[in-house]
């Protein structure tokens, strides 16, 4: 997939890769609708640093999923 293009479908894919490698629970909490395309550089930030890892810290976890609040509208 070609993540250089700022759109929906792109939000959307790297949001449900996101929930799948942190085994997110309440996978509602980050619906794509929730999110802009004005922070898609943060979010592909957020994406690009979670695929580069295998496992997280607890305050790792911590300081992603408030951070992905924080881009949220």
């Amino acid at each position: 997939m070609n993540l250089d293009t700022e759109s929906r479908e792109n939000i959307e894919y790297m949001l449900e890769e996101i929930k799948r490698k942190l085994q997110i629970v309440n996978a509602g909490a980050l619906n794509s609708k929730s999110f802009d395309t004005a922070q898609y550089e943060d979010l592909r930030d957020i994406y690009e640093m979670i695929q580069k890892k295998t496992n997280f810290s607890v305050s790792e976890l911590d300081a992603i999923v408030t951070e992905l609040g924080r881009l949220r509208k």
